[in-house]
């Protein structure tokens, strides 16, 4: 159950938020940020803490509802009220805390709150056990990663592996945008390397990702794009190969207002 094909036009945005206003009581979270994300991109979203970053992902998934502005994906206008309905549209976000359940093996977690059932006799429908873990297997062969058994419990897996189990869950469900809220923080670093090569692998199979980091050496080493974000505000887009880190450390520091040369 991997992606189908889209029906909007390839030079168009897959994602495009813009004019995005939000409002925390006396906080302006965000201050007309535009955004957007293309078909098979990875985009690099930075800032500091503050910056605005998790908001607009929120508003983006529908855990939160802007005050002002408007969001497209696939060339449609949406308007999510809930995380649900980005869900069915293909967006998935990954949290830091991967919201796994850790006393239940790897399929259940694959397909936690989705289980395919069968019948019996007409009258009892039970979960199709077989079905999710021969389907758990394929997804993680996919992704190639380094879990041998589907049954292992989540809390026995290393934090690499606790990241993969979330990654091959969104897949799965015909995600087409998958955004990752500090998905290497935590992780030591041949774990941190293998999280990389698994986002490089969504944007292979098709899947756009937004990376969000403090790490810039790992953006510039996964990002097609960086867009950075300072006090609510845009402060810069830059591709990968037209910018380094000390231009991106200089954007999150002063802004665009007062970008040096």
């Amino acid at each position: 159950m991997f992606l189908k094909k889209n029906s909007f036009m390839p030079d168009e945005p897959l994602l495009k938020a813009t004019g995005i206003y939000k409002r925390f009581g006396a906080v302006e979270a965000l201050k007309g940020v535009d955004f957007e994300v293309y078909r098979n991109e990875i985009v690099g979203l930075v800032g500091d803490n503050g910056a605005g970053k998790s908001t607009l992902m929120k508003i983006i998934t529908g855990a939160y509802t802007q005050d002002k502005g408007d969001i497209f994906f696939e060339g449609e206008k949406v308007h999510f009220s809930h995380p649900l309905e980005s869900r069915k549209k293909g967006i998935e976000m990954i949290y830091q805390d991967l919201a796994l359940a850790e006393d239940i093996d790897i399929a259940g977690n694959i397909f936690l709150g989705r289980e395919p059932r069968k019948g019996f006799f007409g009258i009892f429908r039970l979960m199709d056990l077989k079905r999710m873990h021969r389907e758990s297997e394929k997804v993680l062969r996919r992704l190639n990663t380094t879990i041998t058994s589907t049954k292992r419990k989540v809390r026995v897996l290393s934090g690499g592996q606790r990241k993969a189990v979330a990654i091959a869950r969104t897949t799965y469900w015909n995600a087409k945008l998958v955004i990752m809220d500090e998905p290497t923080a935590a992780l030591a670093i041949t774990e941190v390397k293998k999280v990389l090569e698994l986002i490089k692998g969504l944007k292979e199979r098709g899947i756009s990702v937004v990376f969000i980091s403090h790490n810039l050496q790992e953006v510039f080493s996964t990002a097609d794009r960086i867009v950075v974000l300072r006090s609510g505000e845009l402060a810069g887009v830059r591709k990968v190969t037209e910018t380094d880190m000390d231009e991106i450390a200089r954007l999150m520091i002063v802004g665009k207002n007062k970008e040096r040369g």
